[in-house]
């Protein structure tokens, strides 16, 4: 029975992370580019190509691999394959032996380069590219001097050879800081993406805690009621007890204690979300912080219904504050309401600014705008003007919830018609003294 997709997809992996594999890919790779070459110097007595780029670009990017095991592994492969070459070009006249001097060095010339790679591979990340490349064009000269010697020694002339070196030192340098700066790149790029996936977590995250903590507001506050509910039962069993109604008062005692038992139940599903939201994300975020994420969460939530909204913002204050959930449930539940108000088309402004002792968030959208009769009554309980198509009313936090928190730091909001009389305008003010000391 064959294997399932699943289980090749699992063996290509394991395969693939073979380290004896990887050192195999790198030599075959360093093979093939070697092939691209410039000769410097008359004849084909040396020659320069892309193999040590390709080598030094593979140890950059696998630096767990063994510097020398790889090395060692390329040069007999770059050998092998160049003898190869010689096969196919002249199967006629070819000789192994023969062979093996022709690009002897050439094979020591990539174990030579992985051997100084080798000495700098502990330290190699904590090197700055300026000098790392320096360091690299150092041992890259070096190794095309070790090669220069063991071709030369092989043909019996010389070992060193007092022309080309200016010219083997510029190739060195112009080839090591061309690897430096594309390795660079590919991690500066592999940083952006992590960095990208962290700000979406991130976002994630706060974007269920702004969510958890108007939800958890209003169970504290119907917590409260139960409280009062409950003292008024057990009153109420006491008075009933007292005038000898025994039948009626058991049942006023058996409905306390069943109400105590919910307040119970609340109070540990209160303590399960304080801990989810209350989640230490960030101590502090800036005002600037917070309102790109509105802004941009938001935007997102527009193109989702399907709607081609501009949001534009006005920041005109910023300081830290560690009351970024609070501010996060406030800005998303009125530009969300915004967004939701607006039909296929139209603007949202969000502006902050400092008034006397406020924080002020004005949020005003470009739709029909709220009838006059239902400024008086938008932000009590059960309130709402949106329905799906099947008549069921929304089911957010809504405009009530959101007074009353605000209300809990001691601010206001209000509901006014824009200047230019058109759309809503929701202004929130908050105490700025209480943001900032984070109380």
């Amino acid at each position: 029975m064959p294997d399932s997709p699943s289980t090749v997809s699992m063996k290509m992996q394991t395969w693939f992370r073979n380290e004896k594999l990887q050192m195999i890919i790198v030599a075959l790779a360093t093979a093939f580019a070697s092939e691209f070459k410039i000769n410097p110097f008359i004849g084909d007595v040396f020659r320069l190509g892309l193999g040590a780029s390709t080598m030094l670009l593979f140890l950059m990017l696998m630096h767990h691999l063994s510097y020398l095991k790889t090395g060692a592994v390329t040069g007999i492969i770059v050998v092998i394959f160049r003898m190869g070459e010689d096969w196919v070009g002249a199967p006629d006249s070819f000789a192994v032996a023969t062979s093996i001097l022709d690009h002897l060095a050439s094979g020591i010339f990539y174990f030579a380069f992985a051997a100084g790679m080798s000495v700098i591979q502990p330290v190699l990340h904590r090197f700055q590219p300026l000098v790392l490349g320096g360091v690299i064009s150092v041992i890259d000269f070096v190794s095309n001097e070790c090669e220069l010697i063991t071709r030369r020694l092989i043909q019996g002339a010389a070992p060193f050879h007092d022309n080309g070196w200016l010219l083997l030192a510029v190739i060195a340098v112009l080839r090591s800081y061309f690897i430096i700066g594309l390795y660079s790149s590919i991690s500066i790029r592999q940083m952006r993406l992590i960095q990208a996936e962290q700000e979406k977590r991130i976002e994630q995250m706060l974007n269920i805690g702004a969510g958890l903590y108007g939800e958890s507001f209003y169970l504290r506050k119907s917590m409260d009621t139960i409280e009062r509910i409950t003292a008024s039962s057990f009153d109420l069993y006491s008075k009933l007890k007292k005038d000898h109604q025994t039948e009626y008062s058991r049942q006023a005692l058996g409905i306390s204690q069943q109400i105590h038992e919910v307040k119970k139940d609340s109070q540990r599903i209160l303590a399960g979300l304080t801990k989810l939201y209350d989640r230490e994300i960030a101590a502090e975020m800036n005002l600037a912080e917070i309102f790109r994420f509105v802004v941009k969460a938001n935007q997102k939530y527009s193109e989702m219904l399907g709607k081609e909204i501009a949001i534009e913002g006005d920041l005109q204050v910023d300081y830290p504050t560690s009351h970024y959930i609070l501010m996060l449930t406030l800005l998303n539940n009125l530009v969300a309401n915004a967004v939701e108000a607006l039909n296929q088309y139209g603007i949202i402004r969000i502006h902050v600014f400092e008034q006397e002792e406020f924080t002020v968030f004005s949020v005003i959208d470009s739709g029909k705008g709220i009838p006059e009769q239902d400024k008086e009554i938008i932000f009590e309980p059960g309130f709402t003007t949106k329905f799906n198509e099947v008549g069921v009313a929304a089911t957010g936090i809504g405009l009530s919830h959101v007074r009353e928190i605000v209300r809990s730091y001691g601010g206001t909001i209000k509901v006014t018609t824009p200047e230019h009389g058109k759309g809503a305008r929701f202004v929130v003010s908050l105490p700025t003294s209480t943001l900032r000391k984070g109380e």
